[in-house]
């Protein structure tokens, strides 16, 4: 496999896309933040102290995905035109999931940009608890989904 993020010379550049077609792209990224009991009853029922935690942690991925070119060196400024990110609450093991999903119309892809949303708001949501458990661990981050581009469809294996 070659690497497109290097010239002939071993320097780093950005990839030209400018003969690639536009096509529709979606990419979906997800995660997870495991926590103490005591910091997952709190968080679950709206009571910690810094307020509506994934509320906060929603607008904070979101807004971090639209800066993901400014993050990460070599991805490129995209318009995007959908984002969105939700949770899910696993009681049992006390641990908070995030799916961030993004799309645009473009020459490039979005799994980037769907990587750094839920990351961002998995790291919200450690700021926002850390207070009561500061031993939290957010891990799992993966792509789960992207479609659009000469590369076609990758979904995530099942374990």
């Amino acid at each position: 496999m070659e690497f497109t993020h290097f010239d002939e010379n071993g320097n780093a550049v950005m990839v030209d896309v400018g003969e690639k077609a536009v096509t529709d792209r979606e990419a979906s990224a997800a995660g997870k933040i495991s926590m103490s009991r005591e910091c997952f009853e709190l968080l679950k029922a709206g009571r910690m102290k810094k307020g509506d935690v994934l509320g906060v942690a929603r607008i904070a991925g979101i807004m971090a995905l639209k800066q993901t070119s400014k993050l990460i060196p070599l991805c490129h400024l995209l318009n995007l035109t959908h984002a969105e990110i939700s949770f899910s609450l696993n009681e049992a093991a006390c641990e908070v999931g995030a799916v961030c999903t993004v799309r645009t119309a473009g020459k490039t892809g979005v799994e980037m940009e769907a990587l750094t949303g839920v990351s961002v708001a998995l790291l919200t949501v450690y700021d926002m608890c850390k207070a009561v458990d500061k031993t939290m661990t957010i891990g799992e981050i993966c792509l789960l989904h992207k479609s659009g581009g000469k590369s076609g469809v990758f979904e995530r294996p099942l374990r």
